[in-house]
Parts: C-alpha cells; structure tokens; sequence
C-alpha cells in the first residue's frame, strides 16, 4: 500500500509531463493548419490575379469595353450586398462579375468589335462565351460559385436567354445579379453597334425589364442603388457617336 502512495506523485509527474507534450503537439499542429489555410489563401489569390490578368489582357484589346468587367465586378458585389446575401456570396458574386466575360477569349476578335447586328453564325460564337468562361474556371474548386455565375449570366427570366434557357428562379441568384449589372453597364457604354445611353435612359430600360428578362428585385435594389449616387457618365469610347439602336447587349 505504501509503495503504491509513494508512486502516486510520480504517475502524476508523469501524466502532466504527458498533457504538456500533448498540448504543444496540437498547438503545433494549429499553427500548421494555419500555414495552410494562408498558403492555399494566397494560392486561391494567385489564381485570381491570372484569370482577371487574362479577361483585362482581353478587354485591353478593345476601346469600347475597356473597364467593363471592372464596373460590373464592383456594381454585382454593391447590389448582392444591397440583396442581403452573405458576405462571402456577395465577394463571390463580385469577382464573377470581374470574370463574366472571360469566355469572350474564345470568340473571334471580327464578331466582338463588328459595328452592326450580327448574323446568326456570328450569333451562335457570341453565344459560347459564358460556357467557355465556365470551363476557364471550373477547375478551381474554391471558385465554384463563381463558374456557375459566369455560365448563367445571359440566362433570362422569361427563359429566352442562353446557354441553357433557364428560367425565373431556376437561374442562380448570382447570374440574377451580374445580369443586372451587366446590362446597365453595357448600355450607359458606348459599343461598335450602338452609343451609349444616359444612365436616366438605362434605369428606365431595366425598370421596364424587371420581372420580364430581368429579375424585379434584383432591379428595384439596383435602381435604388444607383439613384442614391450622382448621374454617371455614359463610358464613351473615342469614336463619333452612332445612333442608338435596339440591339441587345452582348
């Protein structure tokens, strides 16, 4: 009995020597685990920078959509936060708004800058631009929200749209949202087929939209949004201005 008592300060040297060596390998172990979420962070911002260097590389080429990814990147991440969607959902919708037009890599450079309607082959190589810009990105897990966004952006809600005809509420809410944005940039901008409308002009456009191509609410926050700021200037490339036609924004 009296050996037992006697190794009883020692088994508790010996277990408290245990906890400590336990307790610094699991802080170690946190410090690693934090290592790596910094490491695939930057990673993740790494790829970023070479996707938006690739779509800016693109717009560079043209005059009449340069800074457009930009404003719509910046106007789609304002209006999700307008939505009440998450933080983290909004971020993602805002650099899917920088992206959306990536997939335009992929379309002949003589059918972006044609002055004038396009023709239905011409048509049918605008139309791939959200599918291969969906592609560009898919690989990257961490930007999966993003692909979807890029991929639906032209989906209408009456389900006229493209790629895949989808309507309503089966379009993703990001797609809704970058809709929006892209839409009332491309007509406040000044495009080889069409001069730029005044933001007055446009708001209209997207008032008489919503709930037809556009999504309502959506719209009504984005209308709000932009009539709190002051009249913005329709971004005209330096070229005469063309009469303004109906075509629609490609």
């Amino acid at each position: 009995m009296a050996a037992r008592v006697a190794a009883a300060p020692g088994a508790r040297d010996d277990l408290a020597a245990a906890y400590r060596r336990l307790n610094a390998a699991y802080q170690q172990t946190l410090r690693y685990a934090e290592d790596v979420r910094r490491l695939y962070q930057q990673v993740q911002r790494s790829i970023y920078q070479s996707l938006l260097g690739l779509a800016n590389a693109l717009e560079a080429k043209d005059p009449y959509t340069r800074g457009h990814s930009e404003r719509v990147g910046a106007a789609s991440r304002s209006l999700a936060q307008a939505l009440g969607l998450p933080p983290h959902e909004a971020e993602m919708i805002g650099q899917a708004g920088l992206l959306h037009d990536i997939g335009k890599i992929g379309v002949p450079e003589a059918v972006l800058r044609k002055q004038g309607a396009l023709d239905e082959d011409e048509w049918a190589l605008m139309r791939k631009h959200p599918l291969i810009g969906a592609q560009i990105v898919a690989p990257f897990e961490f930007f999966a929200g993003g692909a979807v966004t890029i991929r639906y952006h032209h989906e209408r809600c009456d389900g006229t749209g493209y790629p895949d005809g989808l309507a309503g509420d089966a379009i993703p809410i990001g797609a809704r949202v970058v809709a929006v944005a892209d839409v009332f940039d491309a007509l406040t901008s000044d495009r080889p087929y069409r001069a730029a409308l005044s933001q007055e002009a446009a708001l209209d456009h997207l008032g008489r939209q919503a709930g037809r191509t556009l999504d309502a609410r959506a719209v009504a926050a984005f209308v709000a949004l932009a009539r709190e700021l002051s009249p913005a200037t329709p971004h005209v490339g330096a070229r005469p201005v063309l009469a303004a036609a109906n075509a629609p924004a490609r």
